[in-house]
């Protein structure tokens, strides 16, 4: 399997790839913005697309808002969505309990968005917020009692993570009937400069070596997301294309999917990644992309020009 540039295209390639789409999925950072700050030309693209009547997702891993905050950050930055359009992992973990009809109170390591998304759906949890250690590790261990109504720990991005809540939530998950749900695997969030961005994946593995137990995920690239994105709009999946920064995720669900897929190299993923695709010292066809591009801006132009 081998991976096109989207601008080398013939013009009748493009038209046959366009005509071929019903619905876009798309990441949100690294394709749209990073962080606060817009991706030049990327708004024009979605409005561009939705005049086209294709039908535009936004499909992302960040567990930090709640869909009705996503919806004012996209409008504030250009783009036109509805809660109905966003699909993100703090919705997803409610969703996903409550799919199981759960009743017990959830553990969570996370933002106030889960916590939000929770209660719409009708589930109480605790553990948000700073959980400052008093005392030494031992003196922790010793006085911890835990809650006797968790039935779930839900863990995600975590500005105040700590060694008091790695230990409660270890403690919870010693149960094995405990449902133990990661938002997200990314380790790595799209960085507005050089340094390092650890994301949600960093914490779900330290919890997942402490526990000696595997998160159920419920972002990109697992089943959960797929399957709900595919029966919640009734999705065809040949007619459908994914767009995103991050081969491990976006592109690997689409493939699993077997959505068409887009790489923008505006995020995550570098030139560098790419061309070792395109040399071969890269194998895994699970992360070949069909087509990539720099940014989600250069779709239109091609369609401005065409």
């Amino acid at each position: 399997m081998s991976t096109k540039q989207l601008t080398s295209i013939s013009k009748d390639t493009f038209e046959s790839l366009l005509n071929s789409i019903d619905v876009v999925l798309s990441d949100c950072d690294g394709v749209l913005w990073k962080e606060n700050e817009v991706i030049k030309g990327s708004p024009d693209t979605v409005n561009k697309l939705t005049e086209l009547k294709k039908k535009f997702f936004y499909v992302t891993n960040n567990n930090t808002r709640t869909r009705p905050e996503f919806v004012e950050k996209c409008k504030g930055l250009g783009y036109k969505a509805d809660k109905d359009e966003i699909v993100c992992t703090s919705f997803l973990a409610a969703a996903y309990l409550k799919e199981k009809q759960f009743k017990k109170t959830v553990y969570v390591i996370g933002s106030n968005a889960i916590g939000k998304e929770l209660e719409d759906v009708g589930i109480k949890h605790c553990g948000i917020g700073p959980d400052i250690m008093e005392g030494d590790e031992l003196d922790l261990v010793k006085g911890f009692e835990p809650q006797p109504d968790i039935g779930a720990v839900i863990i995600g991005f975590d500005k105040y993570f700590s060694y008091p809540k790695l230990l409660k939530a270890t403690t919870y998950l010693a149960d094995p009937t405990v449902y133990f749900i990661g938002t997200n695997c990314d380790t790595d969030r799209p960085s507005p400069n050089t340094n390092k961005y650890p994301g949600s994946g960093c914490f779900i593995r330290a919890l997942e070596v402490a526990s000696n137990r595997s998160a159920i995920m419920v972002g990109k690239p697992e089943t959960f997301l797929s399957q709900y994105i595919i029966n919640k709009y009734n999705l065809n999946p040949e007619r459908t294309l994914m767009i995103g920064d991050n081969l491990k995720t976006d592109i690997l669900l689409g493939k699993r999917c077997g959505f068409k897929t887009l790489l923008v190299l505006s995020g995550v993923t570098t030139k560098s990644d790419i061309e070792s695709i395109i040399s071969g010292q890269k194998q895994d066809d699970l992360v070949i992309p069909d087509y990539y591009t720099d940014q989600l801006g250069d779709v239109f132009h091609i369609l401005s020009n065409n």
